[in-house]
């Protein structure tokens, strides 16, 4: 008997080493690039000192574009490493900038102080007489103000509106950024070729910043003309938003995925909140479902049946996309069930296990369609209620492998608060579960 192999599969490279392939590319690079100019200029900072503060000059600019590419929201990277990265990547980049906007001219004005042979503060007060030093020195110190609202103690206690609205900042710390560079750079202006690559670096940042986040977003609700349709509470503290519009299908979103919801006429323009999707697309309808932790969220419950909404997205790449095996395992905490809801929904995610995490059952939002989807689609739905302590620790190693005994050889798909995802993160290291078949999405992003 003769047996036939079927046709290999082609093979199909993942979005996350894509991503990582173009984005070390991309920062080796440029890091070459502008180290060559640095030691091609033709003439050098009177010592050391200056000579460090023209160095970290070119740094400041190149961290300020890079920032400005994780703001613009690639689809390379969005796909790829998931928002959740892209978050924490741009919060580091964040306080590099800072460190930089701070050291660059301090080791300028030391140096020519010291070929001066004048005071440092004397040296501060001719420099700020000439208008280009003085719009970078307006530019660090806003920076400064994003910087200390951004940090972790001050961040609790701003609303995610007025955190929001504060790092707007950063749109006049680029425009003072680039008059500055314009006036007072040297290392880029050695020949065409240098400012033709450094100013291409900004035209491509800039450019991807309005297209991303300014043009791309006022073609598609232009086109697709969104409004809400019902508002359905789904219990004490959450809601159900139920969006329609022309050609909803044509809109490029997956389950699991998120967009940033506005309500104008309703809400501020600058009141933006991140909802994921609760249901997965459909030509009929996006639906975002959360619950009252800030003034939006509280105040869905509100919302007029017809009142506009404008998205920019989709984002996120907590999406069947990242799949590596054939069985999946999807994990949700409190409202982070949203993107879970959506994703159980997925034809492309087979022989599923739901693993749902809620202090208890009257808490379970959306609990009652997980529970009939799992039914449809033959999965099986595990409701972990109950204070976690000694005796209930779901999220333990023991348990996950009590709970699904394959594990190890499934894609693992994570929502919820920051507690539970670092438990399951943490429990799926110590059993073994590849990184590659972990996917987590943080409740901050998902829920709002």
């Amino acid at each position: 008997m003769t047996v036939i192999a079927p046709p290999a599969q082609p093979t199909r490279l993942h979005p996350a080493r894509v991503a990582r392939i173009v984005t070390w590319a991309f920062l080796i690079t440029n890091v070459v690039i502008i180290h060559v100019m640095y030691f091609s200029v033709s003439r050098p900072a009177h010592n050391v000192i200056g000579a460090t503060g023209r160095l970290l000059g070119l740094y400041l600019a190149f961290m300020m574009a890079l920032q400005l590419l994780l703001v613009a929201r690639l689809p390379l990277l969005d796909r790829g490493f998931g928002m959740d990265h892209l978050t924490a990547w741009h919060r580091w980049t964040g306080f590099s900038i800072f460190w930089l906007a701070v050291l660059h001219p301090i080791f300028v004005l030391l140096g020519f102080a010291r070929y001066d042979r004048i005071s440092f503060l004397a040296e501060t007060t001719n420099f700020s007489k000439q208008l280009p030093v003085l719009l970078g020195m307006i530019a660090v110190g806003l920076i400064i103000v994003v910087v200390a609202l951004s940090v972790r103690a001050a961040r609790r206690r701003l609303p995610y509106e007025a955190w929001h609205t504060v790092h707007l900042l950063l749109y006049v710390v680029v425009v003072l950024g680039v008059v500055h560079q314009v006036y007072e750079g040297t290392a880029f202006k050695i020949n065409i070729w240098t400012q033709v690559y450094w100013w291409g670096l900004w035209a491509f940042a800039i450019g991807a910043l309005l297209t991303g986040r300014l043009f791309l977003p006022l073609v598609r609700n232009a086109r697709h003309r969104l409004r809400v349709a019902a508002v359905v509470p789904e219990s004490e503290d959450a809601v159900s938003v139920y969006v329609t519009g022309r050609d909803v299908h044509l809109l490029p979103a997956r389950a699991g995925q998120f967009f940033l919801w506005r309500f104008p006429g309703y809400n501020p323009w600058w009141q933006v909140n991140p909802f994921s999707l609760s249901a997965a697309p459909n030509d009929r309808f996006l639906r975002l479902t959360a619950k009252g932790v800030g003034a939006t969220s509280r105040g869905l419950r509100q919302l007029p049946v017809g009142t506009r909404v404008f998205v920019e997205g989709p984002y996120g790449a907590l999406t069947a996309s990242q799949r590596v095996r054939s069985a999946t395992v999807l994990i949700a905490g409190g409202i982070g069930v949203t993107p879970i809801r959506s994703l159980l929904e997925d034809p492309d995610l087979t022989d599923v296990v739901v693993l749902y995490r809620v202090r208890n059952a009257g808490e379970a939002v959306l609990g009652g369609e997980l529970l009939n989807l799992a039914r449809t689609r033959g999965a099986r739905l595990h409701l972990l209620s109950g204070r976690t302590g000694p005796g209930n620790q779901p999220f333990a190693p023991e348990s996950l492998a009590a709970l699904v005994p394959d594990i190890v050889e499934r894609d693992v798909f994570i929502c919820g608060p920051a507690a539970l995802t670092v438990a399951v993160l943490d429990a799926l290291r110590r059993l073994g579960v590849p990184k590659r078949q972990v996917h987590a999405e943080l409740f901050r992003l998902a829920g709002g």
